[in-house]
């Protein structure tokens, strides 16, 4: 994975810009624990390697469990391990995040809807919004995960 561009240096403003919209969600009143999940699991949908890390680490440092994290992708199988608030976020940012496929249809909204505040389900769109405008940047200019990061440089130091 070659790197091809600091795009937070290219474009500082745009990345500002990108980084309050993350400050807000981070101060919005959602639970950090719930955002965090849903920002990992917009990423594995999008397949973007370094937000899958960074959201990994995250939620690790959060404490939360590692069977958690390994079985989100898998969450509607897994449903003991996730709250119903947690299931509902993550069922909505699978339809948002797929929007040109499922349209966000009225049943996803209506179960969002039934454990979330208005104001909660704007901010969760803004969150899922946030998280596939990064997981594309990122994509797009190849940003390395830090754990390929210390792959490589634990292969330099031998």
């Amino acid at each position: 994975m070659n790197h091809r561009l600091d795009y937070a240096q290219a474009a500082p403003v745009g990345y500002k810009t990108l980084g309050s919209v993350h400050s807000y969600i981070h101060g919005c009143g959602l639970e950090k624990e719930l955002i965090d999940l849903v920002y990992l699991r917009v990423s594995q949908l999008n397949g973007c390697a370094y937000c899958l890390d960074a959201h990994s680490r995250d939620l690790l440092k959060r404490g939360v469990s590692l069977e958690k994290i390994m079985l989100l992708a898998a969450w509607r199988e897994s449903l003991p391990l996730f709250t119903p608030r947690e299931s509902a976020a993550l069922a909505w940012a699978e339809v948002v995040t797929q929007v040109a496929h499922t349209q966000v249809p009225d049943a996803d909204y209506a179960e969002a809807a039934a454990l979330f505040s208005d104001k909660e389900i704007a901010d969760l769109t803004l969150a899922i919004a946030l998280m596939n405008a990064l997981n594309r940047v990122a994509i797009s200019f190849r940003k390395v995960p830090a754990a390929i990061k210390a792959h490589l440089e634990n292969l330099n130091d031998e």
